[in-house]
């Protein structure tokens, strides 16, 4: 789900108290990245990616979701680090390595890709299940926290300063006017490596989104930002 370093960020976070922002478990939370072991096996890997997403599309638009990736790897618990030739052999994959392929696909495609992280509201109990799904697969679970999960997606620039939002894990675009109940989306925010080179803000649907920050969507429920 992330880098094997982020453990520690977020075990300081442990005791968040009720009442503060539902992102707070994950503010200094970095996104996940493919690991390349420097030699044939993940830049094999790599080209094989662009050249199956590629094949997939077959003339279709280039701004389409890459649906198949979804198709082939399930998703579900991943051990990091992960690398490429690993991620693309395995049958399950976890939201963060999903959102490396649809990056790196739509990037093939000469496309802008920026990384997005994710805050939704799935209730206790599907949390619950997954940290027991997690747990058996020896798998971190720093991304599950007391009815919210931290997700990783990708903002696919659309138009000058627009966006659209991609849930890999899913394989569909993100609803602008879903922040509320199941799956609601509570908190974005737009990963840039390098602020200056971009806008200070995007357009998604009615919202402005401030790069590189978290942006909360919507009204949450009491509660919101309690640590699990």
């Amino acid at each position: 789900m992330y880098l094997v370093a982020a453990e520690e960020i977020v075990d300081l976070a442990e005791d968040v108290v009720t009442g503060t922002p539902c992102h707070s478990r994950w503010t200094n939370f970095p996104t996940s990245n493919l690991s390349h072991h420097g030699d044939a096996c993940c830049e094999i890997a790599r080209q094989w990616l662009g050249a199956m997403d590629f094949a997939q599309l077959n003339g279709g638009s280039l701004r389409s979701g890459p649906r198949w990736i979804r198709t082939k790897y399930e998703w579900g618990p991943s051990k990091w680090p992960l690398h490429w030739c690993e991620a693309l052999a395995a049958d399950v994959i976890d939201c963060g390595a999903h959102a490396s392929l649809a990056h790196e696909a739509f990037t093939a495609r000469g496309l802008t890709s920026l990384r997005a992280q994710f805050v939704q509201d799935y209730g206790t109990r599907a949390v619950d299940q997954w940290r027991t799904r997690w747990a058996s697969d020896e798998a971190s679970d720093h991304w599950l926290g007391d009815g919210y999960i931290y997700h990783e997606g990708n903002a696919l620039l659309i138009a000058p300063g627009e966006i659209k939002l991609w849930d890999g894990s899913a394989a569909f675009w993100l609803n602008p006017e879903h922040s509320a109940g199941y799956g609601g989306l509570l908190a974005v925010r737009i990963w840039v490596d390098d602020q200056s080179q971009r806008s200070p803000s995007l357009r998604w649907g009615s919202h402005t989104i401030p790069v590189g920050t978290w942006h909360t969507l919507g009204k949450h429920p009491a509660g919101a930002g309690t640590a699990g």
